[in-house]
């Protein structure tokens, strides 16, 4: 037995739930070589000036970095129901990305030219659920310490209007000294 398909009542309303479409737009980054003779601090500023490329995970998460300066990285987020999990909050993997990209900026803005860093550890505590249409975020980064092999640092997301915490973090970096030449 098949059933029915019922009967056209004409166009029906929009019900919310219709397929939507993200589009996003970046520029490759030349490779990380071509800014060797750059500090990090002066990376993040030229990336803030548009001279140098964001990272591409900025436009595919929707966030950017503000603000940098020795020891302090800032970045916005907005959100939308692109970055929903089953529950229709927030995935907590966007604020995982945010704060990973604050931790791992306030780092590289207190390396010199020629030395680079990468996540070793991050910890993160989710304070409370976000929303398509929840507001701004800002997450800002500090560094705690700066060794020669190892950092780490702190960073908390807030909303931008109410000041809300939603999420906050610790990480640590490993240091990357350059390669010997081959």
């Amino acid at each position: 037995m098949t059933n029915p398909q019922p009967a056209s009542a004409g166009p029906q309303p929009p019900t919310g739930r219709e397929p939507r479409t993200r589009t996003h737009t970046w520029t490759p980054a030349p490779p990380i070589s071509e800014y060797a003779h750059l500090s990090g601090e002066e990376i993040l500023l030229e990336w803030i000036a548009g001279r140098i490329p964001e990272p591409s995970i900025c436009s595919t998460m929707g966030f950017h970095l503000t603000e940098a300066k020795p020891g302090t990285a800032v970045f916005e987020g907005e959100l939308g129901d692109h970055l929903f999990n089953p529950m229709n909050t927030v995935h907590g993997g966007y604020l995982a990305t945010l704060l990973d990209s604050a931790l791992g900026c306030a780092v590289l803005s207190k390396l010199p030219a020629g030395i680079g860093y990468t996540t070793t550890q991050l910890n993160i505590h989710l304070l409370r659920p976000l929303f398509g249409d929840s507001e701004l975020l800002r997450c800002e980064g500090v560094v705690l310490h700066l060794g020669r092999t190892m950092a780490t640092a702190e960073a908390k997301v807030v909303g931008t209007e109410s000041g809300k915490l939603y999420a906050h973090a610790t990480t640590t970096c490993a240091i990357l000294t350059p390669r010997p030449a081959a």
